[in-house]
């Protein structure tokens, strides 16, 4: 069904372009509007032909058509929206001598009365309505007064005006006048003369009401084709924020799968630093490079711990008390890292995962330095080999 209405609004757009013109924009404009209903009055010239001789002459005006140098016709009216229209009408003539009145050459002036009423139609209404070419029929009844004889009448109209404005028109028409009696003859009146028209109602012609069926299909069409963009666009959106949350939930699952591996890494990192420094240090006797049984001890334990966890270094300094020179103390604190070493190499231990390092007294763990007289124990706490985790 929607590709049909796109062929539709399609074929109705294709068919505009031949019916308004290619080049003309597709809006309603005053060309559009018609006038629906109104009041008009008239003012005008009436001419009577009452020759009696049915069309012969029917336009031999010197001899035929009665008439007077002024206007000498009246006419209001009442146009519906029907097309319908109620006129009454007022006339004065005279019929002058030397003009044929039925069939006779007329000897004397003679007066021309007329009153009449009738309903028309439109015929604008059957055609395609235009707002300056206006043809009507229509038919009434009048009483007329005639050739010295007063005579009721039926009478028949064929008539056509002409818009110049809204307001001002030419009036054209030709009415047949049949008396109802045997008094009086048959006769033709023709009138021409200017119409204006008040208490106007206006709206649409028939191309105006084609061309808003059209703009509002199109309307409805380009509303339907925005509204598929609109949905379209929508769906581009949610898609897109679907993806982007999904993208953030799976960036916020592996950031906190990092992290459990980074807390798990640490946590690992501070149990081994737990456990190395509950080992304790490598304490050595005076002047002496040599591991005693706790310190072998204390050696298998770090082997345990170096073992268990193959990626991991250590750096091992080690240190001597301040007694004694300092050269000589950095050549016993080389010795002491190397017995040291030794042992964890002796244990399995790869030499690329231990790195040496020899101080003396330079980093003394208290103030027991050359100034300050010490015991024995206290001295003791510098004499020592650590271990210090560099690489996991």
């Amino acid at each position: 069904m929607k590709n049909i209405s796109k062929v539709l609004v399609a074929v109705a757009i294709l068919s505009s372009n031949a019916h308004f013109g290619q080049n003309e924009e597709l809006q309603l404009t005053s060309k559009d509007s018609i006038v629906q209903s109104s009041w008009t009055v008239g003012l005008g010239y009436n001419f009577v032909d009452d020759s009696g001789d049915v069309f012969d002459g029917s336009f031999d005006f010197s001899s035929q058509w009665n008439s007077l140098p002024y206007p000498n016709r009246l006419s209001i009216a009442r146009n519906f929206k029907s097309g319908l229209s109620i006129s009454a009408i007022g006339t004065v003539n005279k019929y002058k001598a030397g003009k044929l009145i039925d069939k006779v050459i007329n000897d004397v002036d003679k007066n021309y009365l007329a009153f009449d009423t009738r309903l028309s139609y439109d015929l604008n209404k059957f055609f395609a309505e235009s707002s300056w070419f206006d043809p009507y029929i229509g038919a009434g009844l009048g009483y007329t007064y005639a050739n010295n004889e007063g005579r009721p009448t039926y009478n028949a109209i064929l008539g056509i005006r002409t818009w110049f404005s809204d307001r001002i028109g030419l009036d054209l028409s030709t009415s047949g006048k049949w008396r109802t009696g045997n008094i009086g003859t048959n006769h033709i009146q023709h009138h021409a003369g200017v119409v204006y028209q008040f208490g106007i109602e206006k709206g649409l012609s028939k191309k105006g009401k084609e061309k808003l069926a059209l703009i509002e299909a199109m309307q409805k069409e380009q509303e339907r084709v925005n509204d598929s963009i609109n949905r379209a666009n929508q769906a581009q959106e949610a898609a897109a924020l679907a993806e982007r949350l999904a993208q953030e939930k799976e960036k916020s699952r592996l950031a906190a799968i990092e992290k459990a591996k980074i807390d798990a890494e640490n946590n690992r990192k501070q149990a081994l630093k737990a456990a190395i420094d509950k080992l304790g240090l490598v304490y050595f006797d005076f002047n002496s490079s040599f591991l005693n049984e706790k310190s072998k001890v204390i050696l298998d334990g770090l082997v345990l711990i170096l073992k268990e966890n193959p990626e991991m270094r250590v750096k091992v300094p080690s240190h001597t008390d301040s007694r004694g020179e300092s050269d000589y103390n950095k050549w016993l604190s080389e010795r002491r890292v190397q017995s040291t070493v030794a042992y964890l190499l002796s244990k399995g231990i790869q030499n690329e995962r231990l790195i040496e390092e020899s101080f003396g007294e330079e980093k003394l763990l208290n103030d027991c330095d050359d100034s300050k007289p010490c015991s024995e124990d206290e001295h003791k706490i510098n004499r020592r080999s650590e271990f210090i985790i560099i690489e996991f």
